[in-house]
């Protein structure tokens, strides 16, 4: 994937293993008169409510999980009959993107949606809706200051590289003078940096591996394979690889097949399908991915139904939604991946 802004936010629950399984649609237990108990005010649920046009504005589709984040908010808003979806055609052009965004303001949407191409880039018009009265979903990309949104919520970049770290270092805690390298994404990203810093940190944990070397891709197949040659060509022995993403993934396993190479274990992240199916089958040296969910635009639109309704999330005591969500990065291997297999994204 390929943002351009760093990612952040407070911990909250866990990655979902459907559209809405984080929030669980913003629905609670609640009694039949649709209040909280102890709460002066409902939880939004499934049952129809007040009408909500939402505005949706996110970059081009350019990368398999960027495709799957507009599905998912797609799919999400037609599960709900007072939800109606206005979306935009995305796009990595900022003054672009900034313009379809003034078009929803101007239409006078309830509440948006926004996965900016970059969040500094984009923080003025984040901040012209709110001042608008039109609350603003930050999804995954920040925004430079929480006065341009009402809720964030996105992906634990740390998260992955450190939970990476930990599946590997379990596997290989027993074997003397181990030996790891890291397949990055982009070194200009600060995404990049983060998964990087939770991955070392991991280690930090398992004083018998060493990471050995580490090169930059670009999250694309191509760069994938290319920068996978390379590590092959210059690490002959080693016992895991940590890759930053499924999609250069595929890349890196098409290196790793020329190559004739079985002799390590493979961790990647984000989620794809293509991922899950191979470690369902269990032929290859890919064993787990951590996932960098895309339901997170699912769980978006819960939270932006939630706030055009003036509701709050069944399940927590407060009043308002959180200023702020981060997804969880569980590791997918083979004793869990029927359960994500739904979530996996092309």
């Amino acid at each position: 994937m390929s943002p351009l802004t760093s990612r952040r936010g407070l911990l909250f629950g866990t990655a979902a293993v459907s559209a809405g399984a984080l929030l669980a649609g913003c629905t609670s237990n609640e009694p039949s008169d649709g209040k909280q108990a102890g709460s002066a005010q409902p939880a939004a649920s499934d049952t129809p409510g007040k009408h909500v046009t939402i505005g949706f504005a996110g970059p081009q589709a350019d990368h398999g999980w960027l495709n799957a984040i507009n599905d998912n908010a797609k799919s999400r808003a037609e599960k709900y009959s007072d939800v109606t979806l206005e979306i935009t055609e995305g796009s990595n052009d900022t003054a672009t993107q900034i313009g379809q965004i003034e078009t929803l303001i101007n239409k006078k949407v309830d509440v948006l949606v926004v996965l900016p191409a970059d969040g500094k880039a984009l923080t003025q018009v984040g901040l012209k809706a709110m001042r608008a009265g039109i609350p603003v979903v930050n999804l995954d990309r920040v925004f430079n200051t929480p006065q341009a949104y009402r809720c964030w919520i996105g992906g634990d970049n740390y998260g992955m590289g450190l939970n990476a770290g930990h599946y590997i270092g379990e596997k290989l805690k027993d074997k003397p003078n181990a030996r790891v390298v890291e397949l990055a994404g982009l070194d200009n990203l600060e995404l990049t940096r983060q998964r990087t810093q939770g991955f070392d940190d991991a280690l930090k944990n398992y004083p018998n591996i060493k990471k050995v070397a580490r090169q930059a891709a670009d999250f694309t197949v191509e760069s994938g394979q290319a920068k996978m040659a390379q590590l092959l060509q210059a690490q002959p022995e080693f016992d895991a690889l940590w890759n930053h993403d499924d999609d250069q993934g595929v890349g890196a396993l098409r290196a790793i097949e020329q190559a004739g190479r079985d002799d390590f274990l493979m961790v990647g992240g984000a989620g794809a399908l293509s991922a899950f199916q191979a470690i369902e089958r269990d032929d290859s040296v890919l064993k787990a991915t951590v996932l960098y969910p895309p339901t997170m635009a699912a769980s978006a639109i819960d939270l932006a139904r939630a706030l055009g309704q003036g509701k709050g999330i069944g399940g927590l005591a407060e009043f308002e939604i959180p200023a702020s969500i981060t997804l969880y990065s569980a590791v997918v291997d083979k004793t869990n991946v029927d359960t994500y297999m739904p979530t996996g994204f092309r």
